[in-house]
């Protein structure tokens, strides 16, 4: 309900539990709802009694902060009956007469696409460039939001004349993009009591622009004195407030050893509040630009229960929908890394007419050769003589990804593979590496990722990255293992530290990063 037209009225609930497991807290919404945790102390991914303390509650706000609207598009024949997806067609929403806010591109799986919506009336437009070349809107019609359950939305458009459909995927020597438009949809839009009903029920998602920057943190911009150098986009997910320390510590690693400007990507709906308001104070600091993103679960991909393997899954299933149509390629770096190379190097691999390179996994570790699973049965079978691939770092040509149709190929896999609960164990990583017969993978040189679970320790001199592995014979904890094998950690460490302590030292309530808790003193911990 609304209240005085202009927001929600709260609700709450109250849960109590007594157990000595790790517990993880999760709102179940409606799949086109975004949900996060707004305000939270503890870490809601790793929920234990001894951290919140016997008898005492842990306080958590939710909100509901997105809006997305889904929609099929199919191309019309000669007839005007629908006769197969709009595959790989580019298109873009916005409110009339205004920048568009969101693009994406159709997948070939049943035509399906998403934008965000928050309440509004916004027009569908193919974007500039080969997808504007080759196709045209059949019927012009606006896109809707006044509920918070919209229908799918159907776009229908038809080839212009002398074109076909697979002039869609022709090679391009380059991407060819827009620049990336502005974040969100501005406030307005619609007529009479509708146009007034939507703008009420848009200040429940933010209170329009103002609001929208703060809780979205605009882009922070990346500045450098040679404008000759590339951006380098890097995408990375972390969960819990461990992995959203390390997360900072591989930021600084790359940051002080890559000359490139630096624009990170990250995924928005596993963060913690506290690393939402940290990470815009990093960036400013250390030069960088950021976004958050995400995509939401489609209802006809096979779902997964379980967090983690939620988590593994965003890594490779979204990559053509994922990120803005103007980014032309991306690395991704595991939170649990820190790099000891100029990623420009990555960046400008020659990929030999692949979509993407891997780093395969280190087979020169004796100690650990009995956990080498992909060198035995099944996997030993199926790949031949092909390598297994590590997930901790990859880099992907979007543009020939996007152009491919690798996104909807590794979607259809994941689809018949997940059927089975015994298949995909590594989810990502088995998924990529089973499709290399289809989907061929470019090997990294492999001192571009080092662990010391499956790598030698000779190797390690001429490491580019360190990862932290879990090793199967100690278990050690990461934090241990970190400070014990890379010998800058503890640098990058008492770095993000300092800055902490002038956060705090500044404001009253610290939005502290990753893994904060507050001492005696009131100091935020990392």
């Amino acid at each position: 309900d609304l209240e005085g037209g202009g927001g929600l009225v709260e609700g709450s609930a109250e849960i109590a539990l007594a157990t000595k497991h790790t517990l993880t807290a999760a709102v179940h919404a409606l799949p086109t709802w975004q949900v996060t945790a707004h305000e939270a102390v503890h870490d809601m991914d790793n929920l234990r009694l001894v951290d919140v303390g016997d008898g005492k509650w842990c306080d958590t706000k939710y909100m509901l902060r997105q809006i997305y609207s889904e929609g099929q598009a199919f191309v019309l024949g000669d007839d005007g009956w629908p006769v197969a997806p709009a595959k790989g067609l580019q298109i873009e929403v916005g409110r009339k007469g205004e920048q568009s806010h969101d693009d994406t591109m159709v997948m070939g799986n049943l035509g399906y696409f998403q934008v965000r919506g928050n309440p509004g009336i916004y027009e569908v437009r193919i974007k500039s460039g080969l997808s504007n070349e080759t196709f045209e809107l059949a019927k012009k019609q606006d896109v809707e939001v006044s509920s918070y359950i919209t229908p799918p939305f159907q776009l229908r458009v038809q080839t212009r004349p002398g074109k076909n459909h697979e002039d869609l995927f022709e090679q391009s020597s380059g991407p060819g993009r827009v620049a990336k438009l502005a974040n969100g949809p501005s406030s307005g839009g619609g007529d009479g009591m509708l146009s007034g009903w939507i703008s009420s029920l848009g200040s429940m998602f933010g209170g329009g622009d103002a609001a929208r920057k703060e809780d979205d943190t605009a882009v922070a911009k990346s500045n450098s004195e040679d404008e000759g150098l590339p951006t380098i986009h890097i995408f990375s997910v972390a969960s819990g407030h461990l992995y959203e320390k390390l997360l900072s510590i591989m930021i600084l690693s790359v940051r002080s050893t890559t000359k490139c400007p630096l624009h990170f990507w990250f995924i928005d709906n596993f963060l913690s509040p506290n690393f939402k308001k940290f990470i815009p104070l990093l960036a400013k600091k250390y030069n960088f630009g950021f976004d958050f993103v995400t995509y939401k679960w489609p209802s006809w991909l096979n779902p997964q229960k379980e967090k983690q393997r939620l988590i593994w899954a965003y890594k490779v299933l979204f990559l053509d929908v994922l990120f803005p149509m103007d980014v032309p390629k991306v690395l991704f770096i595991d939170a649990d890394q820190v790099v000891r190379a100029d990623v420009r190097e990555l960046w400008d691999t020659d990929l030999k007419g692949n979509v993407y390179g891997w780093v395969p996994m280190g087979d020169t570790n004796p100690d650990t050769e009995g956990f080498r699973f992909w060198k035995q049965g099944y996997w030993k079978n199926h790949l031949g003589d092909l390598k297994y691939h590590i997930a901790a770092l990859y880099v992907v040509d979007l543009v020939e990804f996007r152009r491919q149709s690798i996104g909807d190929a590794l979607r259809g896999i994941y689809n018949q593979l997940s059927r089975d609960p015994n298949s995909l164990s590594n989810l990502e990583q088995d998924l990529v590496n089973f499709a290399q017969h289809n989907v061929p993978i470019f090997s990294l040189p492999d001192e571009w990722l080092w662990c010391e679970t499956w790598c030698s320790q000779e190797a390690k001199p001429k490491a580019k990255t360190i990862d932290l592995c879990q090793n199967p014979l100690t278990k050690e904890p990461k934090i241990v293992m970190a400070k014990r094998i890379i010998s800058e950690w503890q640098t990058y460490h008492d770095d993000v530290q300092r800055f902490l302590d002038e956060v705090s030292a500044n404001q009253t309530a610290v939005a502290g990063p990753p893994g904060q808790s507050q001492g005696p003193a009131g100091r935020a911990e990392l």
